[in-house]
């Protein structure tokens, strides 16, 4: 293939990107647009304070702590298990022994399977099998052995497990072996080089990993429907294995089990607008860290 061609063909797949890009913020600008234009009867009062009688009456406020805290607990869980997995593939198991390529072909599997499968798996594992051996260890009854806000985090961490791998690994990989080597020569051990050398180099990719998480589980509903959720809470979760609201779950009962479809659409779009916003603000956060993070390592 000559140059022209290559050129030509370059240009060709960077207009179909930038098309499907513009595609994609259509689609989200239209979203919005919708969204927002029946949630303009809303007020503070509907975001900061309880249920109500019916799904339609009532605040979202529960609902709003639960998705924060939710995903806050997730990403505590997945990231110490995600970025652990990613260094010992990337930098202590030998790249063509089997045990290291089930492992990575493992991770690309479990990345593509449906989320009711995990939330089907946290029920049968984190709530009766584990749960229940904690209650038969420490004399409660049902107190982990049912559907709580630990055992939903702990399913959305396993659901996200592959994305924060697969992204560290890369993060990992984008280190030049040069600052590796330079280490070593200087008399540093291979663990030291990895905590001092190699994780803050690849700290804005790790990151990177913790918001590709974020986005993640953020917004699903399936798992935590098996695994801790509920249609209705007027309190908060005062433990990890209280139950909780969720403003996905919610507003799919405001679109499907509502009586009056008209009469719950604000509400329903106040639940999708404080979902987005949830969502934004927990990535903005990760964003910003990582900007910080990665000037600090620019500057050294």
């Amino acid at each position: 293939m000559s140059g022209v061609t290559r050129q030509r063909v370059g240009r060709v797949f960077e207009a179909l990107s930038g098309a499907a890009v513009a595609l994609l913020l259509l689609a989200l600008l239209a979203v919005l647009v919708d969204v927002l234009r029946d949630a303009t009867a809303l007020s503070w009062r509907f975001f900061l304070s309880a249920p109500g009688g019916s799904p339609a009456e009532g605040g979202i406020f529960p609902a709003i702590v639960g998705t924060a805290v939710l995903t806050l607990l997730m990403t505590v869980l997945v990231m110490p298990l995600g970025v652990a997995a990613a260094v010992y593939l990337q930098e202590y198991a030998p790249p063509r022994a089997l045990p290291a390529r089930l492992a990575r072909a493992a991770v690309h599997h479990l990345a593509g399977v449906p989320s009711i499968v995990y939330g089907l798996f946290g029920l049968g594992f984190f709530v009766h099998a584990v749960g229940r051996a904690l209650d038969g260890a420490t004399g409660h009854q049902l107190k982990w052995g049912q559907p709580g806000l630990l055992w939903a985090a702990a399913t959305l961490a396993v659901l996200t497990l592959p994305t924060v791998i697969v992204a560290t690994e890369e993060a990992l990989r984008s280190v030049p072996q040069e600052l590796r080597a330079a280490s070593l020569a200087l008399g540093a051990t291979r663990a030291q080089t990895l905590a001092r050398v190699v994780l803050p180099a690849a700290g804005p990719g790790i990151l990177t990993a913790a918001v590709l998480a974020v986005s993640r589980g953020a917004g699903e509903v399936a798992p935590v429907l098996l695994t801790g959720v509920a249609s209705w809470l007027p309190d908060l979760p005062d433990s990890l294995s209280s139950q909780f609201m969720h403003l996905g779950f919610h507003a799919y009962v405001l679109a499907t089990q509502s009586p009056d479809v008209d009469a719950s659409r604000a509400a329903l779009s106040g639940t999708v607008a404080a979902l987005l916003v949830v969502t934004f603000l927990l990535n903005l956060l990760a964003i910003v860290l990582r900007g910080r993070l990665r000037r600090t390592a620019e500057g050294l």
